[in-house]
């Protein structure tokens, strides 16, 4: 599993920008940038969409005020799934990250199988991101929300 220190791998994601989809890689997202990252198991999850992003989606002029550059939400779910969950609910201030065939959460370990649920997903975390390096990381026990709310990463900025 990745670690604090650890610089992320080079992947591309998918990310549905004015109706296409793009394919910005590691780089793009996150060199000379401070992020938040918060990845969850499942788009329209019930955990995850009555907690886990509507806590960033309250708190993200907060968030970026601590000098975050930007905010991103990470799922093994496609781009069209993920623009879709944030227009729900009302993410303008989130990128909605696609790792749609789980690329990136298998390369930092953070990976699980749901079984007959969906598959392949991420575990639930947040980490800060700097320059491509991991600052904070913070990975829920499964089945749990404690540790990567926006609230916690708010409060570690």
């Amino acid at each position: 599993m990745i670690q604090v220190g650890s610089t992320l791998p080079e992947v591309d994601f998918s990310l549905l920008v004015n109706g296409e989809v793009t394919n910005p890689g590691t780089n793009e997202l996150f060199t000379d940038k401070k992020v938040v990252v918060f990845a969850v198991p499942g788009a329209f999850t019930p955990t995850c969409s009555h907690s886990h992003l509507p806590g960033y989606v309250a708190l993200a002029d907060k968030i970026k005020a601590k000098g975050v550059d930007s905010i991103i939400c990470l799922s093994v779910n496609d781009a069209f799934v993920m623009d879709a969950w944030g227009k729900v609910n009302n993410a303008e201030e989130i990128l909605m990250v696609a790792d749609g065939n789980g690329y990136f959460t298998k390369q930092i370990g953070l990976d699980m199988s749901t079984g007959n649920f969906g598959g392949m997903r991420s575990l639930r975390y947040s980490m800060l991101v700097e320059d491509g390096k991991v600052k904070k990381l913070n990975v829920e026990d499964p089945g749990r929300f404690d540790v990567s709310d926006a609230q916690t990463m708010l409060d570690s900025l």
